[in-house]
This record gives C-alpha cells, sequence and structure tokens, in this order.
C-alpha cells in the first residue's frame, strides 16, 4: 500500500501525487510537467540563513492569483493583538469546554482564550479553544498571521491541506505553517482541542546541547502528508486570517489542486508516545524545559516567542526530592492543558477538556493535598502513567480575553486549593 506519509521536521521533502509531476531540476521551468502551475510558498525571508530558510514550490491545476477580491467578515469569538484587556496578576483555571449543541465547524467553533503581542508586528501569541460538531465543507481556511500548532483532546481531526492529507487525534499534534491553506474534517462526528497561534518565528525543534544528538522530540518522527489533490470546479468560500481580522471570498474551484510539492515549509504531525523523556536519576526536580517538543525563538536569548511542552507518561526516581512540580514564580507564563487522566501535581479540578494559566510572576504549585501526599511519601520509583498534560510557555504576559473571563466553564476561587498549608517549622533539634 502506498504511504501517506513522508518523515523529517525540517528536511528538503518531496511528493508527487502522480508520477512525472515534479520536476527534476528547475522549480520553475519554463513548462511544468503536465500543464501544471509552479507557485512558490515562501515561509520566511529570501535572505533568511540557509538553515532557517523556510519555502515549498508548488505545482498546482490553478494558481493562487485566480480569486476574487476578499471581504471583510465577522471574527466571532477569534481575537488577536493587540490585546486591549488588563493583565491579571490572578491565576484562572477552566472546567471542560463545552461542545456547541447547534451545527458548528471548526472556523465557527474557534474562540480565542489569551494571547499578547500583535501579527501585523510578527511577535507574540494568541492560544485558542477550538469545538466542531460539523467538518468544513467546500470551505478552507488560511492564515497569514502565525503557524497554527492543533492539540488535539477529544475527537479526531483530518487536515485536508494544499499539500496533503493527515489525520490527527488526542496524543497527536499537527503544525500547519504560516499561508498554508487547510480544511477541517471531524472524524468521530465531534472534535475539540486547542490551537496555539504563533504570530513569531516558525516553530523549530529545540537546540539539545550537552543532550547530545538523541532525545527530547526526534526529526524522524515528524510525518508530513503526500500530495493528494482535488480536481473539480465547485466553488469554495476561502476564509483568510490576515492581520487579524477574518476576511472572505469564494473560489471557483478546489483551493487543494496540488499535484505536486518540494520543499520545507509544509504540515507536519507528530505522536506524543515518540517523545524521549528525560529526568533525574539522583536527586533534585529538573526545569520543565526538559519537555519542549516544538519552540518559537524570539530575539531576547532563552525568552522564547512560545514553546510548546508536554509532560507524559514516564518515571520518577529521584531520592531525597520533591517530586511534584515545587512551589514558582517565573517570569515566563503558562497556559496549560489536560489531554487524558490527572495532572500529578492536582488533586482535583484540572479535568481532561480543561485548561490554566499562570501569568508571569503569578505564584503556583501543588494544591494542599497533593502536597501532603509528596512531602509524606516513600520515595521508590513511581510510574506516572496513563495521563497527557500540554503547556504553551511564552516570554509575554497573556492577556485573557473576555470570552475567557466570562466563561461558564471558568471556575471561581480557585485560591482555595492553596488555603491550609500546615506549619511544618520548627527550631527542636537546631543549633
Amino acid at each position: 500500500m502506498k504511504s501517506t506519509h513522508i518523515n523529517g521536521f525540517g528536511n528538503f521533502l518531496e511528493s508527487e501525487a502522480i508520477p512525472g509531476a515534479l520536476p527534476l531540476r528547475n522549480n520553475t521551468p519554463q513548462r511544468a510537467p503536465l500543464g501544471l502551475y509552479p507557485e512558490l510558498i515562501s515561509g520566511t525571508t529570501f535572505v533568511a540563513p540557509r538553515a532557517q530558510n523556510r519555502r515549498v514550490h508548488t505545482y498546482r491545476i490553478h494558481p493562487s492569483v485566480d480569486q476574487p477580491t476578499f471581504s471583510r467578515m465577522d471574527n466571532g469569538l477569534l481575537l488577536s493583538g493587540p490585546f486591549e484587556q488588563d493583565l491579571n496578576p490572578n491565576p484562572f483555571r477552566w472546567d471542560p469546554f463545552e461542545m456547541p449543541t447547534t451545527p458548528t465547524d471548526f472556523i465557527d467553533g474557534l474562540s480565542t482564550l489569551c494571547g499578547n503581542g500583535d501579527p501585523k508586528a510578527q511577535s507574540g501569541l494568541a492560544i485558542h479553544v477550538y469545538r466542531a460538531n460539523q467538518s468544513m465543507s467546500k470551505r478552507a481556511f488560511v492564515n497569514a498571521d502565525g503557524d497554527m500548532l492543533f492539540v488535539p483532546q477529544t475527537g479526531r481531526i483530518e487536515l485536508r491541506t494544499e499539500l496533503g492529507i493527515l489525520q490527527v487525534g488526542p496524543n497527536e499534534i499537527a503544525l500547519i505553517p504560516r499561508g498554508i491553506k487547510f480544511a477541517v474534517k471531524c472524524l468521530d462526528g465531534h472534535a475539540r482541542g486547542f490551537v496555539g497561534e504563533n504570530y513569531g518565528m516558525p516553530f523549530q525543534l529545540p537546540d539539545l546541547g550537552v543532550i547530545g544528538s538523541h532525545g527530547l522530540a526526534n526529526p524522524s518522527d515528524f510525518w508530513a502528508p503526500v500530495a493528494a489533490y482535488e480536481e473539480n470546479n465547485q466553488a469554495h468560500q476561502l476564509v483568510h486570517k490576515y492581520g487579524g481580522n477574518l476576511w472572505v471570498t469564494e473560489v471557483a474551484h478546489s483551493p487543494f489542486n496540488v499535484v505536486a510539492w518540494r520543499g520545507n515549509h509544509v504540515p507536519f504531525k507528530y505522536d506524543t508516545a515518540n517523545y524521549v523523556t528525560l529526568g533525574s536519576i539522583s536527586v533534585d526536580h529538573p526545569d520543565p524545559s526538559i519537555f519542549t517538543v516544538l519552540t518559537s525563538p524570539s530575539d531576547k536569548v532563552g525568552g522564547a516567542n512560545m514553546d510548546f511542552v508536554i509532560f507524559p507518561p514516564r518515571w520518577s526516581v529521584a531520592e531525597d526530592t520533591f517530586r511534584p512540580p515545587p512551589f514558582h514564580r517565573n517570569v515566563m507564563s503558562e497556559f496549560m492543558g489536560m489531554i487524558h487522566g490527572a495532572h500529578y501535581s492536582r488533586s482535583s479540578g484540572f479535568e481532561p477538556g480543561g485548561a490554566l494559566l499562570h501569568n508571569c510572576w503569578v505564584p503556583h504549585g501543588p494544591d494542599v493535598a497533593t502536597y501532603d501526599k509528596a512531602y509524606n511519601a516513600a520515595l521508590a520509583p513511581q510510574k506516572l502513567d496513563n495521563h497527557l498534560a500540554f503547556m504553551f510557555e511564552t516570554r509575554y504576559p497573556m492577556h485573557l480575553t473576555p470570552f475567557a473571563l466570562q466563561a461558564k466553564e471558568l471556575q471561581k476561587d480557585i485560591h482555595q486549593q492553596w488555603v491550609g498549608f500546615p506549619n511544618h517549622f520548627s527550631t527542636q533539634g537546631k543549633k
């Protein structure tokens, strides 16, 4: 059976749906094979360093310029920077976001929770929740503002992109680069998850430094789609996110008409089960940066525009160590979501489909029950299993949207989870 994916994050890949559709040498030959139109999609500036340059040459039935004028449409609950809401120094947590009760596709069910920066300045990010019970039909979406990192929580989705098809479910992620057209199909009749929208530098794998050549997320475990084109003259609605707003037009043919492509500005999927988890095998609690899957660097060295981090199943073996994440305050802002299971630093209240936000310098850590259990635990090797959580981390403080602040899923008085810590202080036995 023919493979539907090719692997290697960041590599220069190529695919053709029909043998001979891909030119052998020239990226823009005088006459492309099969009467196709060459079209270049550049994800970085032309003079970006070779190792960072992102582009893909496509060979398509219709060129993208064959589209009518766009008109503004309502943004719904989708917001982009600059965010005007006041920064809030409190912790926040949400129950699982309810599924829609009326027919809703991915675009209509996309709701912004928080963000910072400005897509027009190509800096910052936004975090959204998506909820859909209907597939996008004769409708496509393209985001000129940023990469879109999909984190499904329930329900499998099919991402039909210009460059091919990716099927993604819970425990997997998918990356749609800026400027790539796609549509979302609900394979299980409904779907819910989160999207991290990255306005800044394209996502890349983090450097490994002293870890060496192998560990964390390996490039060979990322899969790109093979070319899969549609040839029809049925009208499609094309929704364009541009400068923070939604614009719409109608094209007279399917936008998914790429027969062959070559490049590295392509969609990818990744199964988190392949993550090579690292941790302490002696003492102390490592920082969560060891769980970074992808990062978008900023102009501030060591201060990411946006990191994507996972907390997968793993062994905990550190001796004489408080094993849950310790109490801390952080220059980075942390947005967490629960995919399945229970988080080991919360005894209750953080459910699959739910989320929490600890903005920069907001104190956080285990609740009273979790602290008490860890404080008195016998430190035998322990398998942290049957759970998956993720985190979007950023150097920017996050503005909460009106939707996030007014959602009925927003938990009230979550500070109560930290009320009642006993006083263990004693000078007995001390000189």
